[in-house]
């Protein structure tokens, strides 16, 4: 599935910081972590913002690295 914006919630926001959760319904962790896919959220989310990330096979919390016209992001471990 691709990226739905309205699955992407504001858990908190404090001093330029967002926490973030998307529900990936059927999406799997990898592919949600993949480079590009957050990227109609690029205009939403700020490089150190944190999303928690439910998805078909689990859940990882993923730090934005870049934001902008493309979204990096890298899982925390």
């Amino acid at each position: 599935m691709a990226f739905a914006i309205r699955d992407l919630s504001v858990l908190a926001y404090a001093n330029g910081f967002t926490l973030w959760h998307y529900k990936g319904g059927d999406d799997t962790l990898a592919t949600i972590g993949e480079a590009g896919f957050l990227d109609a959220a690029g205009n939403m989310v700020s490089a150190g913002d944190m999303i928690m990330v439910t998805a078909s096979d689990g859940a990882r919390v993923l730090c934005v690295t870049e934001a902008g016209a493309t979204v990096t992001t890298d899982a925390l471990s």
